[in-house]
C-alpha cells in the first residue's frame, strides 16, 4: 500500500516517524507498507533466519535477522531477512547491536507475498546490489521458485528440487536445495 502525504516526506522526515506494523518502506520519495506476512512467509523466514545462524553465528562469521530496518543509498527498507557479515554489524557504545543499521546487508532475501509487487521487491534488492550487497534472493512460494542475483550478474532462477540454491561466499557453510527449502513449508 503507497501512502501518499500531502507534501512529499524526506528521508529524514520519513525516519522520525513511529514505526508501522506491518513495517512500512521509503523508496524513491514514497512511503510504501509491506504487506501483513501470513503463514508460508513466516515460515520461510522463520527456518531461514534459523538455519543461516545455526551455521554462521558460532563462528561469528555473519548473522541472519528478520524484518531489519536497513537505511542506505536514500531508501529506507525492511528485507524479509538481512544477512551481515559479523564484522559489519554496527555495534552502540556498550559493544551490543545497533538499533539502527545505516548501511545495506551483505545478502537481502526477500519472500514475495500473495498481494506484493515482484518489481517492488525486485527493485529493493538491485538497490541492496548496486550499493553494495553481495547477493540478493526473491523467494516466490506460490510458484516453488527462487531468484537468485548475485552481484553484476544476470539473474538466476531456480526450480528444480534437486537444484542447490547458490549463496555468497560469506556463508559458503551454508547449503539448501530448493526441494529442502520448500519441504519447510510441510509439518
Amino acid at each position: 500500500m503507497v501512502k501518499s502525504p500531502t507534501k512529499p516526506l524526506t528521508l529524514e522526515e520519513f525516519l522520525k516517524l513511529p514505526e508501522t506494523k506491518p513495517s512500512s518502506e521509503y523508496i524513491n520519495g514514497q512511503i510504501i507498507q509491506k504487506p501483513m506476512p501470513q503463514g508460508k512467509h513466516s515460515k520461510l523466514q522463520g527456518e531461514l533466519v534459523s538455519n543461516i545462524n545455526f551455521v554462521v553465528k558460532p563462528q561469528k562469521i555473519a548473522l541472519a535477522f528478520p524484518e531489519l530496518r536497513c537505511t542506505f543509498g536514500g531508501r529506507s527498507i525492511v528485507p524479509d531477512v538481512a544477512v551481515f557479515a559479523w564484522e559489519r554489524i554496527p555495534l552502540d557504545e556498550r559493544g551490543e547491536v545497533e538499533n539502527v543499521f545505516h548501511t545495506y546487508p551483505d545478502w537481502t532475501i526477500e519472500i514475495l507475498s500473495p498481494d506484493q509487487s515482484q518489481t517492488k521487491v525486485t527493485g529493493n534488492i538491485l538497490h541492496c546490489l548496486k550499493h553494495g550487497s553481495r547477493f540478493g534472493w526473491l523467494i516466490d512460494p506460490d510458484e516453488r521458485s527462487v531468484l537468485v542475483y548475485p552481484p553484476k550478474q544476470q539473474p538466476e532462477l531456480f526450480q528444480e528440487e534437486q537444484e542447490i540454491l547458490p549463496v555468497p561466499d560469506l556463508v559458503n557453510g551454508f547449503q539448501l536445495t530448493v526441494g529442502q527449502l520448500f519441504g519447510w513449508l510441510k509439518l
